[in-house]
């Protein structure tokens, strides 16, 4: 029997989902729906006249802007913004295909975390689907740098995350997670972990049109080096998760899970595009390679998280 881990994997069914956008405080609303193998991730836009963009693959080249969050070009003047937290909970949890189609200029910003996304996931399952998951597997270290900050993308036998973040605040000083991925521990370590803000940035953030939408219900706000929402903590090192939650999502815009070692300091949205950028200036950085040709941990049911029913498992692997 084959691994579970080595075949591609898409949704049981379809979600939607409303709120409004961290940025424009706009109504936004997005559907998500099961997508066949070899899909990938694609987005759509539906205009305000009705008229629908795309779809358009999820691409690093396609990457327009990374202030504040990820932003990607359909095509035809269109563009959809902060995809890092959907995508990221697609690829967290080993989703290889899906359609998106977004009612609105951003993706709602829910609670801040992967965890709506995730709870609603469960409702549907998995499917899995015949065609074998395919890897980009780093064969030379790519770095790039930004003053004292860095991202990295460096050969390594399993898919691991390495973040440091560094502020100048109390409630978060230095924080590191070394993070090697499954679908249970994305789900259990990452997916709940809250976007963060300062409040000396706000004024500032608004008048150039940002985090309009921002609000305790769905980031961590910061200010004085104390928190200012009522809830707690849902990690002690909730800042440097959220962290590997979007770069999670960033770094599954290169189209396959990457089969390597991901570092990064005092990273962001920006880093983590330039170094996707690098890595596929040269073939000789990566190659491509079928799921059965590495020597994957993570080739078992247990570690499907917790309560995801997974579809036809046995017709489509068996």
């Amino acid at each position: 029997m084959q691994r579970i881990s080595a075949r591609q994997c898409t949704l049981g069914g379809q979600l939607e989902f409303d709120g409004i956008g961290v940025h424009s405080a706009e109504p936004v609303s997005l559907v998500i729906e099961p997508a066949p193998a070899d899909t990938g991730y694609q987005f759509s836009r539906v205009l305000e006249d009705g008229r629908k963009v795309g779809p358009s693959p999820v691409v690093f080249s396609s990457v327009t802007r990374t202030t504040l969050c990820t932003t990607i070009d359909l095509g035809e003047s269109t563009s959809v913004a902060m995809i890092e937290h959907v995508i990221s909970a697609l690829s967290g949890l080993g989703i290889d295909n899906a359609y998106l189609t977004l009612y609105g200029a951003e993706c709602p910003i829910l609670d801040g975390s992967a965890d709506i996304y995730m709870q609603a996931i469960k409702t549907v399952g998995l499917q899995v689907q015949v065609a074998t998951r395919k890897y980009i597997k780093i064969l030379r270290t790519v770095t790039v740098r930004e003053n004292d900050a860095f991202a990295a993308l460096e050969p390594f036998n399993g898919r691991r995350l390495d973040l440091e973040i560094d502020f100048d605040c109390q409630v978060i000083g230095r924080q590191r997670m070394i993070f090697d991925w499954t679908p249970r521990r994305y789900v259990e370590d990452v997916s709940r972990a809250r976007t963060f803000g300062f409040m000396r940035d706000a004024k500032i953030l608004r008048q150039a049109g940002y985090a309009l939408g921002s609000s305790l219900e769905n980031s961590i706000a910061l200010e004085d080096d104390r928190i200012l929402n009522n809830t707690p903590l849902r990690y002690e090192d909730e800042f440097v998760r959220h962290k590997i939650l979007d770069a999670i999502g960033d770094l599954a815009l290169g189209g396959m899970p990457f089969y390597g070692k991901f570092r990064s300091y005092k990273g962001g949205h920006s880093l983590n595009a330039l170094v996707l950028s690098s890595l596929f200036a040269s073939d000789a950085n990566y190659e491509i390679v079928s799921a059965n040709d590495l020597p994957l941990a993570f080739d078992s049911l247990d570690d499907i998280p917790e309560g995801f029913e997974v579809k036809s498992y046995l017709r489509s692997v068996g």
